[in-house]
């Protein structure tokens, strides 16, 4: 992160508070968090979030939730109480935004229907971010990333042309959609205080967002009947575009999506042939010879070291790079040069490197304060401190289970 006196952020006097669980929803707050807003963070008493628990961990510390939860002020509070649910109310009077990432029927039971929310409290923002969105026969079913990356058409396309259809590894679909809602929220508070000062609620599914990604396959069904199928890591609109490997078993990725990059990658291969025909270097010319033209590639560069390969490459202004592994990951020069993953100091960990905010803004730079909080650890500033509950207040709700 810079080095400097600290300048204001981008969102600086807006207020969050994130209720939502796992990764969508608390994405679209971390987002908001690095651009300056005040991150509240709605935790269930004694057990919190489940991100704290999910994926890789040290110490029995979860490492994603330490940077999804970074600059977040971490309370705990029972929204299946009265009282928990009159508290937040409280809360929502002084702030601007709430995320929610309940199924519809779970927020009825709390009373937290987004629309009830948004008359009751005009100047709020409410997002919901859900598994199917609502309006539909399925909106209360139980939704999840790994669902919605079937079913916006994703897993179809991945994979190889003879293999089953793949998923990935990663939280991709609550990513996309995390996305998406960010910019929306953004889109309803420029509204709110340039349009006459009302809030809105605002509905993200977790399958739309990814879909609009691959909207090629759609389109090509709509107007042509055609369903595309799986291609590995070919596409030959674009060929050649594929990894290869290497004479040393490294992978080289690359890409050719303008004519003019084509005839560059067959001249660097040897083929001026093709760099001079059409046929071949078209878009549409392309697809048409697509596996005869990544033959000749694959040839080329399975003779090769990766780094002859790339440097050849490299110097006549081709669209080549490594596939990275974690660890070139963070020793890649150009990301060190700007302070992509930046060691943070943490009370639990020492020091966790993580990736920085992704925009970077000249005037008001977003930034990392701290990582995830312990469990309640903002109990006393927010509830005491914001709400100006006296420590009876604190006591009795702490004794009946609400916070």
């Amino acid at each position: 992160m810079p080095d400097g006196p600290v300048r204001p952020s981008a969102l600086e006097g807006i207020r969050v508070v994130d209720v939502a669980t796992l990764v969508a929803g608390p994405l679209v707050a971390t987002t908001l968090g690095e651009m300056g807003a005040d991150v509240i963070k709605i935790e269930q008493p004694g057990t919190g979030d489940p991100l704290r628990t999910w994926g890789d961990a040290r110490d029995d510390i979860g490492l994603v939730w330490k940077s999804v939860s970074r600059n977040k002020r971490c309370v705990t509070l029972d929204l299946r109480h009265e009282a928990g649910q009159q508290l937040l109310h409280r809360l929502l009077a002084v702030s601007d935004v709430i995320i929610l990432g309940s199924r519809p029927s779970a927020l009825a039971r709390w009373g937290l229907q987004p629309p009830d929310l948004v008359q009751r409290h005009p100047r709020l923002v409410v997002l919901h971010v859900s598994g199917y969105g609502t309006g539909g026969p399925d909106s209360d079913k139980p939704g999840y990333g790994t669902l919605a990356e079937a079913m916006s058409g994703f897993a179809n396309l991945v994979g190889e042309p003879d293999g089953p259809p793949a998923l990935p590894p990663f939280m991709l679909a609550d990513g996309v959609a995390a996305l998406s809602a960010a910019s929306a929220v953004l889109a309803a508070l420029y509204h709110r205080d340039t349009s006459g000062g009302r809030g809105q609620w605002i509905d993200v599914n977790l399958i739309e967002p990814l879909a609009r990604l691959i909207e090629s396959a759609t389109l090509a069904y709509d107007q042509l009947g055609r369903i595309p199928g799986r291609t590995g890591s070919r596409f030959d609109a674009s060929a050649p575009r594929n990894c290869y490997r290497t004479s040393d078993g490294q992978w080289l990725a690359m890409s050719s999506a303008s004519p003019r990059m084509a005839q560059r990658v067959f001249t660097v291969v040897g083929r001026p042939d093709l760099a001079a025909d059409p046929a071949y270097y078209s878009p549409g010319g392309r697809s048409a010879h697509g596996d005869e033209i990544d033959m000749v590639v694959a040839d080329w560069i399975a003779q090769r070291t990766l780094a002859e390969a790339l440097k050849v490459f490299n110097d006549n202004d081709c669209a080549v790079a490594k596939v990275y592994d974690a660890q070139a990951l963070l020793s890649d020069r150009h990301l060190a040069a700007r302070g992509t993953f930046a060691p943070v100091a943490d009370p639990d960990l020492g020091s966790m490197r993580v990736q920085a905010p992704v925009a970077r803004f000249s005037a008001t730079p977003s930034r990392i304060d701290h990582l995830g909080a312990a469990l309640g650890a903002h109990n006393d500033a927010v509830y005491g401190g914001l709400l100006g509950l006296n420590e009876a207040d604190l006591s009795r709700l702490q004794a009946d289970g609400t916070i």
